[in-house]
């Protein structure tokens, strides 16, 4: 059975750490996923009258639609001012809404926060948790993962060249793969 996983990046950075080590993590998953990359670059901003009023965006359209298609979520996130970035507080938003019709409900996922500094974007992990906590996702609790100065494990290429941070992004991404499991079954 294919598992249909939405990588939901924060960053909308071209070259984005977050980006590639999300990717990368994502790689990392078993033959039978499917991760399919979810732009949120491009949302409308929330505004609860277009929801009322039945004047919904098309992107809202269409993110909804997408996200209604997976099975679980990987959600990677750098840190802006202590917190997540903006577009991804309107994703979460967006797919929150109307109320009774989240996207989000009982979706398994994993939180991953990349931070070129050595707090490794602990604020921002625990911030966006605490939101999907409320939404009703499993979220994965251990191994938390903050990649911190993420500029020393990436080459130019934006490559992973730190065989300790992929032996701890693999092993996340079993524990990421054992939540999916038991809500799949």
């Amino acid at each position: 059975m294919t598992i249909k996983v939405g990588l939901v990046v924060g960053s909308l950075r071209k070259d984005s750490y977050t980006r590639a080590i999300a990717k990368q993590a994502s790689e990392l998953l078993p033959d039978n996923y499917q991760v399919i990359d979810i732009n949120i670059g491009n949302l409308d901003l929330y505004n609860q009258d277009l929801d009322d009023e039945d004047r919904v965006p098309q992107s809202w359209k269409n993110f909804r639609q997408q996200m209604s298609k997976v099975d679980a979520v990987i959600f990677a996130t750098p840190e802006y001012n202590r917190s997540v970035p903006g577009a991804l507080k309107n994703a979460i938003d967006v797919g929150s809404r109307p109320y009774g019709k989240s996207i989000w409900d009982k979706k398994p996922a994993i939180i991953l926060s990349v931070s070129p500094g050595s707090i490794s974007g602990f604020g921002a992990n625990h911030h966006l948790r605490q939101s999907l906590v409320f939404l009703n996702m499993p979220v994965v609790s251990q191994p938390e993962v903050y990649i911190g100065n993420v500029t020393s494990v990436l080459d130019d290429n934006l490559k992973i060249t730190n065989p300790g941070t992929l032996h701890f992004l693999q092993s996340a991404m079993d524990t990421f793969d054992d939540l999916v499991n038991r809500f799949n079954d």
